[in-house]
């Protein structure tokens, strides 16, 4: 990966709040096209870094740059370089499909005429044509979950972070989303992606896994697998949380 550009770099990612330290020294950098898996147990600090890293929160200390542009003085630019999903689904459920659309086509700064052909595209490879100008509330989850990770890459971000994007869906619906997030990261764009399924981080080029507010391993899935004498990544999680 050292071949391509890098687009997230953090040197001692730290935040701290009060006594409590959430991110301790955190060191990793992430590349273009890369799809990055960050792991851990809830409490382990995973999402405070991520607000760190989309501009939302502003760490304690460390060097941190995504993007190309510093996340104590440039957030604003952050903002507009990335794409953002979460496990909480980020679309308004009392808006039709197309609507929605519209609505985060404007957030990411598109024009109409932009909007009204990206909205096109994408309604059509999704499959969501009849569906168009019915509510986000009446379609299954796991149509949700596509539309909102299509709308989150709209605008073409560098960078797409996916917060626990496929939790709820099926099996099935879930292999469909990978296959997404393939297509996304052959384009160039880097996915960050956080998931409690331990399949999942084998589908990444790297994964990081976080324990207690710090970095307790990162490499590939192949490496952690060798280095812990693992069969799979779930016994590799396992034996760094005991």
């Amino acid at each position: 990966m050292n071949d391509k550009q890098l687009v997230i770099s953090a040197k001692g990612l730290t935040k701290k709040f009060g006594d409590f330290v959430a991110n301790d020294h955190l060191d990793f950098d992430v590349f273009q096209g890369e799809i990055f898996g960050f792991l851990g147990a809830n409490g382990a600090g995973k999402t405070t870094a991520i607000k760190i890293l989309c501009g939302l929160s502003i760490p304690t200390s460390g060097d941190i740059n995504v993007a190309g542009y510093d996340v104590y003085t440039e957030t604003e630019q952050i903002k507009s370089n990335i794409g953002y999903m979460s496990q909480r689904f980020s679309l308004y459920p009392d808006l039709t499909v197309s609507e929605n659309i519209r609505f985060y086509g404007g957030i990411y700064g598109l024009g109409w005429k932009e909007i009204k052909q990206k909205r096109k595209k994408l309604i059509e490879k999704l499959g969501l044509v009849e569906e168009r100008n019915g509510l986000i509330s009446d379609i299954p989850l796991g149509w949700k979950q596509k539309l909102a990770f299509s709308i989150a890459i709209m605008h073409e971000p560098k960078i797409v972070f996916l917060d626990e994007p496929t939790g709820g869906v099926d099996p099935v619906t879930r292999r469909m989303f990978w296959d997404m997030i393939y297509e996304v990261s052959e384009s160039g764009t880097t996915v960050f992606v956080t998931t409690h399924y331990m399949d999942e981080a084998e589908y990444c080029n790297r994964v990081c896994i976080m324990d207690e507010g710090k970095i307790v391993a990162l490499d590939t899935p192949e490496e952690l697998k060798r280095n812990y004498h693992a069969q799979n990544m779930n016994e590799v999680f396992i034996k760094i949380a005991r």
